[in-house]
């Protein structure tokens, strides 16, 4: 008999099989989180981390940019899920594969194995705390070890929730929303980069719009 964690590793690799191969190949150096953005690059092969009140969104532009499955986790009494009709205008969510542990320690563990397994571009975890630096290593190495036999090495993002702090992470970030009809609109702030100074964006987005269309520096 298969163990859970059996079932959502064969699960994860089967949903692979069958949309990775139409995955272009993306830039080398890292992900932009906006196409319109020069700036806002997530290196892959590490772990980044998105507070805020809108980090869900900031979550779903990054699925936006890849190609094939994204592997959504969060935990099984977290009550703010994704719908899919909400999420539609800005991500297929066929691509979406939504893992709901039970235990607060499996949820750093199946992104930590789905990285190590190359079958993903992209995982993102809605943590209900911070993780341990040594947590944040385990899934640096492990996103190192996925990007083995592939053109890029998969990227991994931390949903944290208040003002976040996890250590070791590559970035962080901070999107926040500033809608004043009949425009939406958000404040996003890059808090932290290995390789970037901090820096503050107003990103706007038309009413009919299903893509920001206004990017300028705050």
């Amino acid at each position: 008999m298969r163990t859970k964690h059996e079932y959502l590793y064969n699960r994860v690799m089967v949903s692979a099989s069958s949309l990775h191969s139409n995955a272009a190949t993306p830039a080398p150096c890292g992900l932009q989180l906006l196409a319109a953005a020069t700036d806002m690059s997530l290196p892959y092969g590490r772990l980044h981390e998105a507070c805020g009140t809108a980090r869900q969104r900031f979550g779903l532009w990054l699925a936006a940019r890849t190609k094939g499955p994204v592997l959504w986790i969060t935990p099984e009494w977290n009550t703010d899920r994704l719908h899919a009709c909400g999420v539609a205008d800005i991500v297929n969510p066929a691509r979406l594969i939504f893992v709901t542990p039970r235990r607060p320690e499996d949820i750093l563990w199946s992104m930590e194995e789905a990285m190590r397994s190359g079958a993903v571009d992209l995982a993102i975890a809605d943590v209900p705390g911070l993780p341990g630096l040594t947590q944040v290593r385990r899934i640096h190495l492990a996103a190192e070890t996925g990007g083995q036999n592939r053109t890029h090495a998969p990227l991994g993002l931390l949903l944290t929730p208040g003002e976040g702090g996890a250590q070791g992470v590559e970035t962080r970030w901070a999107l926040t929303a500033q809608h004043a009809a009949p425009l939406q609109s958000w404040r996003l702030d890059r808090l932290r980069a290995r390789r970037a100074p901090q820096k503050s964006w107003t990103i706007t987005q038309g009413p009919k719009q299903a893509t920001p269309t206004s990017i300028q520096a705050a």
